[in-house]
């Protein structure tokens, strides 16, 4: 179990042990919300094809970014829920046998999800534990390799690298805690189940299992 998946199930005990009445999050409500936003991946990365050196991986950096979302209560405990965030700027080190080589190159990521989530308890409770399930579709832009990556590949010219689209589910679990009739704090942790294949421009490809855990600290206000 991760860190922050510890951290939100201690927050959600304590959330549950000082339920009390407040606004409700019932059928119809919106909520808005926004705070800084973590994807840290979990990298399980393949070899590169020939030419390379024989294990030759990468690692890839956690990011950080404003992040937040909207929620919309469709009945007192079923949500859909959007997040929205900056892209997150990653960048990709090389690993076993290019391990000290340091950083390769880097990529934004553009992550667009859909949830449906389950809030427990009742709709006027100031602490609301959810869990929820949703679809995503992975965008990776400005894909960009650097000298380094030049280097080890020896193109004679520039390396460029493509790293492939992909839909992966998410699973979510997070808590509400309502501090007046309005506003609110949130908290959640959640993991993208996520494949990749990098191809580089001199016909090299990698495969990489990144399974990035998500977590977000957001303040959000309800209408």
């Amino acid at each position: 179990m991760t860190q922050q998946l510890r951290n939100v199930c201690v927050a959600v005990l304590a959330c549950v042990a000082g339920m009390q009445g407040a606004q409700a999050q019932s059928a119809g409500t919106w909520m808005l919300r926004a705070g800084p936003m973590l994807i840290a991946p979990q990298v399980n990365s393949g070899e590169m094809t020939a030419p390379s050196l024989p294990d030759t991986r990468i690692k890839v950096d956690s990011a950080v970014t404003l992040g937040g979302g909207i929620s919309y209560m469709w009945s007192d405990h079923v949500s859909f829920d959007v997040p929205l965030a900056v892209p997150f700027t990653h960048h990709i080190k090389g690993d076993g046998a290019i391990g000290n080589v340091g950083e390769i190159g880097k990529v934004d990521v553009v992550p667009a999800t859909l949830f449906t989530q389950y809030r427990f308890y009742d709709a006027k409770s100031k602490c609301r534990p959810y869990v929820g399930l949703g679809l995503t579709y992975v965008s990776f832009i400005k894909e960009t390799g650097n000298g380094t990556l030049t280097a080890i590949t020896d193109p004679g010219g520039r390396t460029t690298m493509r790293v492939s689209d992909k839909f992966a589910l998410t699973p979510q679990i997070g808590f509400t805690y309502a501090v007046n009739d309005k506003f609110f704090v949130e908290t959640m942790v959640g993991q993208t189940l996520l494949k990749v294949t990098a191809t580089l421009s001199t016909g090299q490809k990698i495969d990489a299992t990144l399974n990035p855990v998500i977590a977000g600290a957001y303040i959000g206000y309800r209408f």
